[in-house]
Order: structure tokens, then C-alpha cells, then sequence
């Protein structure tokens, strides 16, 4: 009897964090004893343990055993570290050379019959352990598509105890099913089911759409039922370029972690669209939980777009905790055990009807509301969040001619996908040798010294900033949108016609 050393993954937020898993087998009464710091799932371990020990025809020790989790302050949670604390009682007991599961890191759950059961937060568990260096990773055969997505990482995928400590007793190759097999990561063959072409008429609201795609600008969409809001919205991740590699595996890390990584496509290549229901609690939108803190809906839609439907329905309090990560990228989730820092750089667009009634005057129709009625509604959405948003649009109903227009004329996603392509790399090369991608990512600072326009663009601001109508925040939206209609109209700077266009966008709603 001796003491045995393995090493698993603990996940804290979306980071991975190496846990040394130790296990001492000696004298003493008989029992298993799990120390630092685990939660209730991870303390029902010692039954797991146990059960697929001996339904894998190998002997439970009749002995003390001792688990030790280090780092002991770390707090732990999950059943990921089934697997490593199996092989670490296994080679402490003699069944398998100690030496063979001090180095390589073990992920997985138990079932009772000796199954290893996928997990959550493989790939940013792999992450972790890959800053050790050229390291070997045992995962459930489930998660090894998404396990191989990290380079210079070796990759062990195992479906039963037993085949795992076969395989370690014996040190020869791989077990079956053999990591090769897993070279060639799945893909999804789903294309995308909606179209640009599929919204008639509004054209403001096209270039709008086709902006804030080119520069990851904000918007807010007004208009009364009927008039295309949702669809324009759904549309706007089918303008937006593939993810670059190292912003899907961020995306793809966020999604393995909340459980909602699609099981046909390891990589997530495409930008996400997250779109919750106006009943969403803060902790759904922002992220949260008591024991452990999961990413909400603004770290699901990080890279991608957020939008709400309806957002004068969500509550005043919900919608105003966006305010912090739509100036920062990120949110931190803070509770009595710690904080836990989510990446959460989105675009957010809104759509919002002008009154609860939601029947346009201009129409025809007979609107009930009153001036006070209609300023509450929208007063939901506060100053300081509109303040945050780089466009404004009103979306009035199409007419008769333009819905009975022929459409093929109409254009579609691949075309202004292309332009939109175009002109980011038209910033990202303007950006080179920066962390950012995007306009809309451009520091204030930088905005007024390295990337002010001229003095004759910067007019038309003059007057808003005189009479109020332009906040200082809102400047910097502004000369932001400029520098992406400059991008789209294959300008080096901005100028007087790209910043009028960008304070018109900026004011634009018309309530």
C-alpha cells in the first residue's frame, strides 16, 4: 500500500485550472475519506468510485483510503474528476505502476457499471492543461472530437474503466477506439435556413443590419408589429464572417461549459445567436447560479449576436446589467465562494414596438395610448443603455408595391456577406498590430488621437454636442459607425458624408 498521484481539471468559469488528485491506500478502519473542498456531487464520487471498481472485476481495498484535491482552497465541483480519482486509488492499491498516471490528466464520469460518461467543459479543461506544455489527456470517447481541438495535446479516448487500465498496465498503444479516428473532426452540414432576401423593402433598415455586421456595432430597431424587425434581426448572423480559430475555440469553450455545444459540430465556426424570452431572470441574461456559476445569455452570444424581442417587456433592472458588458466584453459574476469573470463581447440588437398597443397612426390605425403611456413604455429602455447603442432605426410597415415586387431582384445574404467581409478586413488591416478586430472595439483614447477624423468630418457633431443631443459616450459611437461606412465605402478616414450618415443613425428612432 502506498501513496498514488494523478492529475484532473477543475473549471472555473471558462478556465481551466490543473488539480493534483492524490490517493493514500493504507491501515486504519475501512472507508473512503474526499478532502479539498468538493460540493455534494463531487463527494458522491466515493460511491461511483467504488461501484465501477468492482463491476470492473477489480477489488475495492479493504483499507483506509484518503482522496486528497489539491490545491485544497480550490473549491471543487462536478463529476469530471470521477476518472482520476478511480485511477489514483487503483494505483495506490497496487492494480496499475503508479508511474504510468502521474503525468497524463484524467477526465471523465463513472457510471456504475464502469462506463466513462461525457462531461462539460472538456475543451477549456484541455485548454488548462495544455499550458503544462506537450501533455496526454484521457477523456470520455464522447467529448474527444471537441478534446482534439486543442494542438500539441495527445488525446486518450477511453469508453470503460476497465479498457483504461488495461491499456495502463500494459503501456503498449492506444485503446480503442484509437484518436485517429478522431483526426477528422465532424462538421456541420446544416446551411443556414434563413436569408437576407426573405425581408422585403426596408431599406434603411437592410444598410443598418448590413452596417453593424461590418463594424459589431449595437442597435435598437422601433416599429409597430408586422414590419420585419425579427426577421431582419434573425438575418444578421447569416452577414457575418466565419469565427477566426482562436475566437471559436473562446465560443466553443463557452458552450462546452453551459452544456449547449451542438453534439454534430465540436467547433462552433459560426457566430452564435442568442435570443431569450423577455421572462429571463438577470442571472439567465448576465450569468449565474448558487453553487455553480454558469454563463448566461451574454456570454453564450460572445463573438455573435444578442437579441431581445420585445425589449420594453424585460425588466428595467435586467436590461440595465447589460450596460457593464457591452463597454467592457466581459462580465464578472460574483458570489460568496468568488467571482467568475465570462467573456461577453456581443452585439446587442433590440426591437421594440412604439407603444403597448403596438398600432401605428400613420396607418391608419387607432392608437389608444396616450403621451404618457407611450413615454413609460419606452422609458424602460434607460438613457445611459440607449447611450450604448450605435444605431437607431424606425421600421415603418412596406407598401403594397413593395411586397408585390418581384424578389429575385432583392439582394441576399452572400452578397452583402461579401462586403461586409470586405470591409473588415479593411479594418483589421488598419488594425494591425492591436488586440482589436473591429471599429466598434476601438478604445475612446485611440478614437481622438490615432483615429480621429478630420476637422471638416467632424462638423456635423459640433452643433449636437453644443445643444446636448450627443453625449460624449455617444461621440464615440458615432465616429465609430463612421469609420465602418468608410470601411463600406472603401474610403481611407471618414468624411463629412460617412459622419452625417453616422449621427443620423445615431439619432435616428423617431418615437
Amino acid at each position: 500500500m502506498a501513496v498514488a498521484r494523478t492529475r484532473s481539471v477543475a473549471v472555473i468559469g471558462v478556465a481551466g485550472r490543473t488539480v493534483e488528485v492524490e490517493a493514500d491506500v493504507g491501515n486504519g478502519l475501512a472507508g473512503i475519506h474526499l478532502i479539498g473542498l468538493p460540493d455534494t456531487a463531487l463527494s458522491e464520487a466515493r460511491d461511483r468510485v467504488r461501484s465501477a471498481m468492482v463491476n470492473s472485476a477489480y477489488p475495492w481495498p479493504d483499507a483506509r483510503i484518503i482522496v486528497s484535491l489539491f490545491p485544497a482552497s480550490l473549491p471543487k465541483r462536478g463529476s469530471q474528476f470521477d476518472l482520476a480519482i478511480a485511477v489514483a486509488i487503483l494505483g495506490a492499491a497496487g492494480v496499475i505502476p503508479a508511474e504510468r498516471i502521474a503525468e497524463p490528466f484524467f477526465l471523465g464520469e463513472l457510471g456504475l457499471d464502469g462506463r466513462i460518461r461525457p462531461v462539460r467543459g472538456v475543451l477549456p479543461s484541455i485548454l488548462g492543461a495544455a499550458k503544462h506544455g506537450d501533455v496526454t489527456v484521457v477523456v470520455p470517447a464522447a467529448n474527444s472530437a471537441e478534446a482534439a481541438l486543442v494542438p500539441n495535446v495527445k488525446v486518450i479516448p477511453v469508453s470503460h474503466l476497465r479498457q483504461l487500465v488495461e491499456w495502463l498496465r500494459r503501456g503498449d498503444d492506444e485503446p480503442e477506439p484509437r484518436v485517429e479516428e478522431y483526426a477528422e473532426l465532424p462538421k456541420s452540414t446544416d446551411g443556414p435556413t434563413v436569408d437576407l432576401a426573405d425581408v422585403v423593402g426596408q431599406p434603411v433598415a437592410r444598410r443598418a443590419l448590413e452596417v453593424c455586421a461590418a463594424g459589431g456595432h449595437n442597435l435598437w430597431m422601433l416599429g409597430p408589429p408586422g414590419t420585419g424587425k425579427t426577421m431582419l434581426a434573425e438575418r444578421l448572423p447569416t452577414l457575418l464572417p466565419d469565427l477566426e480559430l482562436d475566437h471559436a475555440l473562446e465560443v466553443t469553450a463557452i458552450h462546452s461549459v453551459a452544456g449547449a455545444l451542438p453534439p454534430n459540430a465540436p467547433m462552433m465556426s459560426r457566430p452564435p445567436f442568442v435570443s431569450p424570452h423577455h421572462t429571463a431572470t438577470s442571472a439567465a441574461i448576465i450569468g449565474g447560479g448558487s453553487a455553480i456559476v454558469r454563463p448566461g445569455a451574454v456570454s453564450l452570444a460572445h463573438r455573435g449576436v444578442l437579441f431581445l424581442d420585445e425589449a420594453p417587456e424585460f425588466p428595467r433592472h435586467v436590461l440595465d446589467a447589460l450596460r457593464q458588458p457591452l463597454e467592457s466584453g466581459r462580465v464578472t459574476v460574483s458570489r460568496s465562494a468568488g467571482s467568475v469573470t465570462f467573456p461577453a463581447r456581443f452585439m446587442l440588437v433590440m426591437a421594440a414596438n412604439p407603444c403597448p398597443c403596438a398600432q401605428a397612426e400613420d396607418q391608419g390605425d387607432t392608437c389608444k395610448c396616450t403621451p404618457t403611456i407611450k413615454r413609460r413604455y419606452l422609458g424602460r429602455l434607460s438613457g445611459p443603455l440607449l447611450d450604448r447603442i450605435d444605431m437607431k432605426v424606425t421600421v415603418v410597415r412596406s407598401s403594397r408595391r413593395e411586397l408585390l415586387a418581384d424578389r429575385q431582384f432583392v439582394e441576399t445574404s452572400k452578397t452583402v456577406a461579401k462586403r461586409v467581409l470586405l470591409a473588415r478586413e479593411r479594418a483589421a488591416k488598419r488594425l494591425t498590430g492591436t488586440p482589436w478586430r473591429t471599429n466598434a472595439e476601438i478604445p475612446s483614447s485611440l478614437l481622438h488621437s490615432d483615429y480621429r477624423p478630420s476637422n471638416e468630418a467632424m462638423k456635423p457633431m459640433t452643433s449636437c454636442l453644443d445643444s446636448g443631443t450627443l453625449t460624449a459616450r455617444g461621440l464615440d459611437r458615432v465616429v465609430r459607425v463612421a469609420w465602418t461606412l468608410a470601411d463600406l465605402a472603401d474610403k481611407d478616414t471618414p468624411e463629412e458624408d460617412e459622419t452625417n450618415a453616422a449621427l443620423s443613425f445615431w439619432l435616428g428612432v423617431k418615437s
